[in-house]
């Protein structure tokens, strides 16, 4: 079962959205890594999850998507294709992780992220 492992909000304002947030919200906001400052959004004790803010891309410059955490991503874009979605940005490498960007056959926008 995919779980939800964090958000993104898109701006074409990244530091004010984070300023924002952190002033209503309390969030916390590390320094910036690749256009992405990862948020703190509470206690891990408390239920939640955390996100980050950045700039959004010329294919998604606004909005929220969520991010779903899967054992095989490669598996998951295939069985996601095969049900209708569509790749906004095949899997990309990162030190701990790789991550795609999908579209749902409504035209909802998520992310895929496995672990290393």
């Amino acid at each position: 079962m995919g779980r939800v492992k964090g958000f993104e909000l898109n701006s074409q304002e990244p530091e004010k959205a984070t300023e924002f947030y952190a002033k209503v919200f309390g969030w916390e906001a590390a320094a910036p890594n690749w256009g992405f400052w990862a948020v703190t959004t509470g206690e891990d004790k408390k239920s939640g999850i955390n996100g980050g803010i950045a700039k959004g891309p010329h294919d998604y410059p606004f909005g929220t998507r969520i991010q779903i955490e899967v054992d095989s991503i490669d598996d998951a874009i295939s069985k996601a294709k095969q049900n209708g979605a569509i790749i906004v940005r095949d899997k990309m490498e990162f030190d701990e992780f790789y991550l795609a960007y999908m579209v749902d056959p409504t035209g909802l926008g998520f992310g895929l992220i496995q672990n290393k």
